[in-house]
């Protein structure tokens, strides 16, 4: 399990975009945090794959994102 949370907290290299790393970033987590308790081991796969799905969503929203570029915020120029 804590290699399917490693895997699932780098989202942050399939996207260029700070909103789409950030809401990801923070979904993973919070999703993590709120099935902690889990014990039953398949209930815990459940929810390991409803994250990869997610996962994968996110990832497509990303690379159309990706194809209609606007301008960097001020946060992004910072880099």
């Amino acid at each position: 399990m804590e290699d399917d949370h490693a895997d699932l907290m780098r989202v942050g290299d399939f996207s260029r975009s700070s909103t789409c790393r950030s809401y990801s970033l923070r979904r993973v987590r919070d999703a993590f945090k709120e099935n902690k308790g889990l014990t039953d081991q398949k209930h815990i796969k459940k929810e390991i794959e409803f994250a990869k799905q997610s996962f994968g969503v996110i990832q497509r929203q990303a690379a159309i994102g990706d194809m209609y570029k606007t301008e960097k915020l001020v946060i992004e120029n910072m880099r």
